[in-house]
């Protein structure tokens, strides 16, 4: 009978092309695959999650402690524009460096930063979710700390993340903050702190959507903004890249002129949030899922380069810094492309 089921089983496998874990991997691989789950569902459900649990606290006995929160957060509602509320101890669970290890990813530095500086870390690519990005500079499973001495970091996502209550203490917790400019020149302003790297995914939501395994397609032609913002601070800008970012998923194939590409394009007007449809493994076997695949990202973080500070820029001085920026990049990216990834050959960087 415990044959005949097995056989059973073995056809489905194969007729569904499923390929299964195997059952003896050590349980620091099996933690490391929980860890990227439970990263995975956080950024797929977390808010969901965390507003059903405050109408559910808010429909319950307990409604009194939903509205004082309520309160609060009205009151705390423009600490994302002005550094945060980061907690070190949460940046330092062992969930992130289980995470890491999952991967793995890899944080890898080119130069020595001044602690008397502030900086502006321009992110590429943004990938499906930034994985690569979120363990280096969200947590401190890679020791930025180590790294960078005398720095701290700070990741910038959509200020809309910032309204969903919950949600939003957990990521200030992380050390992010708002895009808004009021937000990035709050945390630049040299005036009020040093020592501050503000990470910033330039392609942003837009961006993911030409996130296809071995390729590397970027926004920054028409991504000014951060250039205007850096001049306004006088902030270096620092090219960071991070290798293997676009391997960790295998999204649905959407050409431009294609009707699920149009929909995506659609509701990110809409909501300023792509609708993607990371296509990974699952929790016990390698076939299906949202899990991401275990393929190293490998972020580098390329030498500064010093802008002059300007408080009102004209375009075409804006101009000038994004093309020297812009060559840094490609400089960077063809640099480094040999170290850590091996189809380096035909790999190349395409600017949009």
């Amino acid at each position: 009978m415990l044959e005949a089921a097995q056989e059973i089983f073995h056809r489905i496998s194969q007729t569904f092309g499923i390929e299964w874990a195997p059952m003896n991997l050590p349980i620091s691989r099996r933690l490391q695959t929980l860890a990227a789950t439970g990263w995975i569902c956080l950024v797929l459900f977390g808010e969901a999650v965390t507003i059903f649990l405050y109408i559910s606290l808010l429909y319950s006995s307990l409604w009194w402690m939903a509205l004082l929160y309520a309160v609060w957060m009205l009151q705390d509602i423009d600490t994302a524009n002005k550094g945060g509320r980061r907690f070190e101890w949460v940046r330092n669970w062992a969930w992130w460096r289980y995470y890491r290890d999952y991967f793995p990813i890899k944080l890898i530095k080119t130069v020595d930063l001044d602690p008397s500086k502030n900086y502006l870390f321009a992110c590429f690519p943004h990938g499906v979710v930034c994985s690569g990005a979120f363990g280096a500079f969200a947590t401190n499973a890679l020791d930025f700390y180590k790294t960078f001495p005398g720095m701290t970091c700070h990741m910038i996502t959509l200020g809309g993340h910032f309204l969903v209550p919950l949600f939003r203490d957990f990521i200030m917790a992380l050390g992010s903050c708002s895009s808004s400019q009021e937000s990035l020149l709050y945390l630049l302003d040299r005036r009020r702190h040093t020592g501050k790297c503000v990470t910033l995914i330039v392609g942003g939501a837009a961006e993911a959507l030409d996130s296809h395994p071995g390729e590397y397609k970027v926004i920054l032609s028409r991504r000014k903004g951060f250039v205007r913002v850096a001049m306004k601070s006088g902030a270096p800008l620092v090219p960071v890249f991070s290798f293997g970012e676009t391997d960790v998923f295998r999204p649905l194939n959407n050409p431009r002129d294609s009707l699920l590409r149009k929909f995506q394009e659609k509701v990110r007007e809409l909501t300023g949030i792509s609708p993607m449809f990371p296509i990974g493994r699952g929790i016990f076997q390698y076939s299906y899922g949202v899990v991401p695949f275990r393929s190293p990202v490998t972020t580098v973080v390329g030498v500064p380069m010093e802008v002059e500070r300007n408080l009102d820029p004209t375009d075409e001085e804006v101009d000038a810094v994004h093309a020297e920026f812009t060559k840094r990049l490609v400089e960077l990216f063809e640099t480094e492309k040999s170290k850590y990834s091996k189809d380096h050959k035909n790999m190349h960087l395409v600017i949009t």
